[in-house]
């Protein structure tokens, strides 16, 4: 049986369960299984009998419903059918056997498999190669603005920012003694940050990445290609730009100019987007902190983020926000 959302969420994925997931899918497992970097999610690289090793990602349970995952599904396989370099999932030969609905069910875990590709993470050191990332993300947006989502998340600063600050503050994680230095900062922060989106007027939102670091991208000699879309969701456009670019304000402004040369061959920018990234940056800091909190009970988060449960961690979080309200109050890229 599997456990809760709120206890150990993986405790009973065992090596055994996962090849006998592959197996009731269709594919001839060899026993080599090789766990891959990730916290959200498992994901385990698999050898086959009488092909090449696939990568088979199992969801965290009470996550996503399996109609928010048949949508990051879709969108895959929309790309991939296009020609744009996302790995896609493997249409499973027993999808059948595997639940009632769209998405694979085995022992309590929705999985998908996907086809193993290689790569390395990307600098996006070069004009060349920023321009080759914003051709790409240029295609993916042109596709993603044809969509809509009807049960993947919605970017906004409620559900990022205040959602995640009230969330915290209702707990015990933050100590007693920087609590009141954290609410007031992050008041002020998410005030600033509403602003900056009000001043932005009316966006265009619409089927995105999300998620757009640069460890979300595997470079070849072919050029760059996404292997997940597990964060897809509905934003804009700026949102799978902003964390591509880093450095001083003078430095993002060069970088980001050369990522829109090349996404502007497939789709246009609303250049006032480019105020929201400093307000953008501000969310991601807030909800990653709530994100590992809400994740502690998980034993990997423990044993990757020993220095989350530490009350310097907070003090640090509580001045990077401080620096962080400096910024957006100056921001104009």
């Amino acid at each position: 049986m599997i456990p809760a959302a709120d206890q150990a969420p993986f405790a009973n994925l065992s090596p055994d369960l996962i090849a006998d997931a592959v197996e009731a899918a269709g594919f001839r497992g060899d026993g080599r299984i090789l766990a891959l970097g990730s916290y959200e999610n498992r994901v385990f690289q698999v050898g086959l009998e009488d092909d090449d090793p696939v990568v088979v990602k199992f969801y965290r349970p009470g996550r996503w419903s399996d109609a928010a995952i048949a949508e990051e599904h879709d969108f895959a396989r929309a790309l991939a059918a296009a020609e744009i370099p996302v790995i896609a999932p493997l249409e499973l030969p027993r999808l059948d056997a595997l639940g009632e609905g769209p998405v694979a069910c085995f022992g309590g875990f929705r999985f998908a498999i996907y086809p193993r590709r290689g790569g390395q993470w990307p600098e996006l050191g070069t004009e060349d190669d920023r321009q080759w990332i914003g051709r790409f993300l240029g295609r993916i947006h042109a596709l993603g603005r044809a969509r809509r989502f009807e049960h993947r998340p919605r970017l906004s600063p409620e559900a990022m920012g205040r959602d995640s600050v009230e969330w915290l503050l209702a707990g015990d994680r933050i100590p007693d003694y920087i609590r009141h230095r954290y609410e007031r900062v992050t008041d002020e922060l998410l005030d600033l940050v509403d602003a900056r989106f009000a001043q932005a007027g009316t966006l265009r939102y619409f089927c995105i990445h999300g998620d757009c670091h640069r460890n979300n991208v595997l470079w070849t000699s072919a050029g760059p290609h996404f292997v997940d879309l597990d964060d897809c969701m509905t934003g804009p456009a700026i949102q799978d730009l902003w964390m591509l670019v880093a450095g001083r304000p003078d430095e993002m402004r060069v970088q980001l100019a050369e990522i829109l040369e090349g996404y502007s061959q497939f789709a246009d920018f609303d250049a006032v987007e480019a105020t929201l990234i400093e307000a953008l940056r501000a969310l991601r800091m807030v909800h990653y902190a709530a994100w590992l909190a809400r994740r502690w009970h998980d034993p990997a988060f423990p044993r990757a983020f020993p220095w989350f449960g530490e009350a310097t961690y907070w003090e640090r979080h509580v001045a990077e926000l401080e620096e962080q309200l400096a910024a957006v109050a100056v921001e104009d890229l």
